[in-house]
């Protein structure tokens, strides 16, 4: 991915990609983040498939420093998907060869969001001594924020076990500006056209403690890197509550949100 990633960062198609999802984890050196398999990215060009298909075929053949990695233009296939969140999107797959492996390549890119306070200038961690790609990245409040918007349209059907624990990761590593995520928090839910929920229900028992989400946080814990996650999905939500609706009750009120997160909490007035 990371070599896929550098051709990226070489052509002019950059501009047109901000990279979002977990691996924007590892660019925070995020010690306990999840391994993931895709590309996520904002899309900032026609999302017709032909674009999408021709644009992913010239990264493919862009010129880079020999690094192992062929990807194969002529492999590049693309198809309409819909996200958990109702959210149209395309999904590209290609082939990379490493040596006689063969190596899937997926992409998904999404189009429409609003990132708030904007993109960011990022430089992905490089393996070994090539090149690191320079791109366009997610800031961590507008990853927070479409992962709550998502957290509070689905209600009891979401199965996005990930976006509690990359939120509880992120509050536990990182400060926040509490004006800064309220203001990320409420231009998501406006663009997503989702309404503020003070009370969510994901927050509450009646989704954590149902049975098939207690079998799904099994499932997802144990495919992680580490074992401090939480046992239960209610222990995250616990802490997430502390973090996420002083925010949702604010921006329900018209209120600012001044106020300061340290890495792992809690809430202050002071800076």
């Amino acid at each position: 991915m990371e070599r896929f990633l550098y051709r990226l960062s070489t052509t002019p198609h950059r501009a047109r990609f901000v990279l979002k999802g977990a691996l924007m984890l590892h660019v925070w050196e995020a010690p306990l983040a999840r391994a993931t398999k895709d590309l996520d990215f904002l899309g900032r060009l026609d999302n017709s498939l032909e674009n999408l298909e021709r644009v992913v075929r010239e990264v493919c053949a862009a010129d880079a420093e020999p690094d192992g990695m062929v990807f194969d233009p002529a492999t590049v296939k693309t198809e309409r998907i819909k996200e958990d969140a109702d959210y149209e999107g395309v999904r590209v797959r290609f082939v990379g060869l490493l040596g006689k492996a063969r190596v899937t390549m997926q992409l998904d890119v999404g189009f429409g969001d609003v990132v708030t306070p904007g993109a960011m200038d990022i430089t992905y961690p490089a393996l070994l001594d090539f090149p690191a790609p320079a791109l366009w990245g997610y800031p961590r409040e507008t990853v927070i924020a479409e992962k709550f918007q998502a957290m509070v349209y689905l209600r009891t059907l979401n199965s996005r076990m990930k976006d509690f624990y990359d939120v509880w990761l992120l509050a536990r590593q990182s400060a926040f500006d509490g004006s800064v995520l309220a203001k990320a928090i409420a231009a998501t839910l406006a663009n997503r056209e989702t309404a503020i929920d003070v009370e969510p229900i994901a927050f509450t028992p009646e989704f954590t403690e149902q049975a098939s989400t207690m079998a799904q946080w099994t499932a997802f814990r144990k495919k992680l890197p580490n074992t401090e996650c939480p046992a239960t999905l209610a222990e995250v939500v616990s802490f997430l509550t502390q973090f996420l609706l002083p925010i949702a009750r604010a921006c329900a009120a018209g209120e600012s949100f001044e106020q300061h997160w340290p890495p792992g909490g809690p809430w202050t007035s002071g800076a």
